[in-house]
């Protein structure tokens, strides 16, 4: 297609060497001058461009310029020719921005493609539109503590589904395990609210570990943090199911579906850059809140009334229920830590808020330092609460998971009411939704390995919709393998949850204990001894979980992360291999002088896409031999024959293969080739048949395909394609 033309004449002035007229060239009326393109020299600089170009001594970019005889004598005019006016338009000087239909796919099944992705993901964004919002504490509340403040609908229950298999009496011990809980919270929280000051472009385990530790520990930070947010998606959708089940028991034996229908909800979600909505995070995130503080300090009040009383029958049913089940063991420290270990769980995402201080608004250390604070209160009263009315109402969990026990406790204090259902909704919502912490730092934290070359470079790619892609779809196809091979059950993947979490927080504190010892910035003398203590009891719990759970899955962790640790190792050393033998430096290394290609051409026979590939091959260079590999030997001869009569001058080599191998004859000629000249590339020039239609591809034995993937890994050599499309 013919782009737009201008022509421009005038008889008065002369151009630079040449007696002929000039004006200002360019198509300002579609197409004015790029900023950059004018100044001193520029002009002169653009036309000796365009003129090199209509030489033929430059590939032209943007416009091409054609000096033409006028009508009248000594007058000659410019035209300028744009050949790229309709798909590209220009920037800069020899730079092209495509317009918006040059994205279009050419074939139907490309459109029908491309069409469904828009569909399901939303049409593309770009570059320019990737926005950083930043949001006040209230909403900041919701989008960053969903994670955390959700926890506090199972943690209770994980704590009595370990003390209850000692027994009744074991019970007791609900709410001392729970105060620790609590207190370690207290612990966490002021530790990072250190780390929220010294950081406050946002201090990950792996940004803390890696800045102040090193690779290694920075490395087991990441790996830990990879495994926990795994585990965060398949915990907090397994528990968001059985939140609806436990309303609607007629689909518990549909948990498994429903867990990978919300799975690739969040997944989708995410894949079309939705970004994280502070208010729509916030209607449920607020609605949980209100309605679990509703139901406690509800709850608190018919306990005082005596208007609610636990019930000593259906409490003896669900022991005697366990003791039969055969899941019963004896009071001791290591059951108590247990306990202990799963509860843990209640701290899961607190360290949500220090990754995501550059969302809040200024001053957004201070404002994300309030709203953990927030957080950690709203969060031990809930998690407090409820582990105080379900050791009052002595609830039991059920031994199969069919009901939680937040949705005893709220059937007790509710009845089988409307508030019942609405608690029920608003913790199934908060669950699934609290899955999102994970999309959102997952994706990040594998950027920031992949940045630092830890991680395969298709995780720094942005998507259609500006999002980390890869590691959303990673995530989600990861988080359906557990939540399949764990059958939803919220109790079989808690023991494998707390301890990767609890590794990072224990690398984090560790970090900043040595930044304040070797920086001694202001404040070190308060802020150590408060990492310092951070540091010694998390780092104490990931031991107890460790010991504790190993045996209930906690092994699968503690060998999962140093095999991660290697495996990012090991692609780090790929990377930096790569580097090195790619790296050059310009003024040293002049570009390469290589001597003429000898081109080797495979031939099926003789006709058109043959004669054209030959062509092709023979415009490249002089030292081009055709090679035709057989089984028939007069099948050879009768080719070679018609090959005289085409009268090429090209030789034609026969190779007999009287196995029938096509690949191997021809690999082994190559390598005496290359024997013979082993400074020379060598470049393979194939001809493929491109069929009209799709559904004719089957119909050809795709030999060219083969080559190309037999000849890939082969070094000094080249391959050329030169497909030949059949008209019909």
């Amino acid at each position: 297609m013919r782009g737009p033309t201008t022509r421009r004449r005038s008889d008065g002035a002369s151009l630079k060497g040449a007696g002929m007229a000039t004006s200002d060239l360019g198509d300002s009326d579609t197409e004015p001058r790029p900023p950059g393109a004018a100044g001193p020299g520029g002009d002169q600089r653009n036309r000796d461009r365009d003129d090199a170009a209509a030489d033929g001594s430059a590939i032209p970019t943007v416009h091409v310029r054609e000096v033409r005889q006028g009508h009248k004598p000594g007058e000659r005019y410019v035209r300028v020719h744009r050949p790229f006016h309709h798909t590209f338009r220009e920037s800069g000087p020899d730079t092209l921005v495509a317009r918006e239909h040059v994205y279009v796919p050419r074939s139907t099944i490309g459109r029908l493609w491309q069409r469904a992705r828009h569909l399901l993901i939303g049409r593309p964004l770009a570059t320019s539109e990737l926005a950083h919002e930043r949001i006040p504490k209230t909403k900041a509340l919701a989008v960053f503590a969903s994670d955390a403040l959700s926890s506090s609908a199972y943690a209770t229950e994980e704590i009595l589904r370990i003390l209850v298999m000692a027994g009744s009496g074991a019970l007791s011990l609900t709410l001392p395990v729970a105060g620790a809980i609590g207190v370690l919270l207290a612990i966490v929280v002021t530790s990072y609210r250190q780390t929220i000051k010294a950081y406050p472009q946002g201090g990950g385990s792996y940004i803390v570990s890696k800045d102040n530790l090193g690779t290694w520990p920075a490395l087991v930070a990441a790996s830990a943090l990879l495994t926990s947010y795994i585990l965060t998606v398949a915990v907090s959708i397994s528990a968001g199911v059985f939140a609806l089940t436990s309303a609607v028991q007629e689909l518990h034996e549909f948990r498994v579906p429903l867990a990978i229908f919300f799975i690739g909800l969040m997944t989708l979600i995410n894949l079309r850059g939705v970004r994280e909505s502070a208010t729509v995070f916030a209607l449920p995130t607020y609605f949980f809140i209100t309605m679990a503080l509703g139901m406690i300090g509800f709850g608190l009040f018919r306990l005082a009334t005596g208007s609610m009383a636990p019930d000593p029958v259906e409490t003896a049913r669900e022991i005697e229920a366990w003791r039969q089940s055969g899941m019963v063991e004896s009071l001791s420290l290591l059951l108590v830590l247990r306990a202990f270990a799963s509860g843990c769980a209640a701290l899961t995402g607190t360290e949500a808020i220090s990754d995501g201080v550059p969302a809040f608004k200024p001053p957004e250390w201070q404002n994300a330092r309030t709203t953990l604070t927030w957080m950690a209160v709203i969060l031990a009263v809930l998690f407090l609460g409820i582990s105080y009315l379900a050791n009052q109402l002595g609830l039991v969990p059920t031994v199969h998971e069919t009901e939680s026990v937040l949705s005893m406790i709220a059937r007790s204090v509710f009845g089988f009411g409307p508030l019942y259902y609405l608690m029920q909704a608003a913790t199934m919502l908060i669950l699934v939704l609290a899955a999102n912490t994970a999309y959102a730092d997952f994706p990040r934290l594998s950027w920031f390995l992949a940045r630092d070359h830890f991680m395969p470079h298709q995780f720094s790619f942005r998507g259609d919709r500006l999002g980390f892609s890869t590691g959303i779809i990673t995530l989600g196809l990861l988080s359906v393998l557990l939540v399949w091979w764990f059958d939803a059950e919220t109790k079989a993947l808690i023991p494998l949850y707390a301890i990767g979490v609890f590794v990072a927080f224990t690398c984090s504190q560790a970090g900043m204990v040595k930044r304040w010892w070797t920086r001694r910035e202001p404040g070190w003398a308060y802020g150590l001894p408060v990492n310092v203590v951070g540091t010694i009891t998390t780092g104490l719990v990931a031991v107890i979980q460790a010991v504790a759970q190993f045996t209930h899955g906690a092994w699968i962790v503690i060998v999962l992360i140093p095999i991660q640790v290697i495996i990012l190792r090991r692609i780090n050393a790929h990377y930096v291999r790569v580097a090195d033998q790619l790296a050059m430096e310009p003024s040293n290394e002049p570009m390469q002088t290589l001597p003429e290609p000898i081109l080797i051409v495979p031939v099926p026979g003789l006709n058109r896409a043959v004669a054209r590939t030959l062509s092709y091959a023979r415009a490249m260079s002089k030292n081009v031999t055709a090679i035709h590999v057989t089984d028939d030997l007069e099948e050879g001869a009768a080719l070679k024959r018609r090959w005289k009569q085409w009268g090429s001058d090209i030789p034609l080599v026969i190779l007999e293969s009287k196995y029938r191998a096509l690949q191997s004859p021809l690999l082994h000629y190559l390598d005496a080739v290359a024997q013979k000249n082993p400074t020379t590339p060598i470049t393979v020039v194939l001809a493929e048949y491109v069929p009209r239609h799709w559904w004719e591809w089957p119909l050809h034995n795709q030999t060219a395909l083969q080559l190309k993937a037999a000849l890939f890994f082969r070094p000094n050599t080249a391959v050329v394609d030169v497909p030949y499309h059949l008209a019909r």
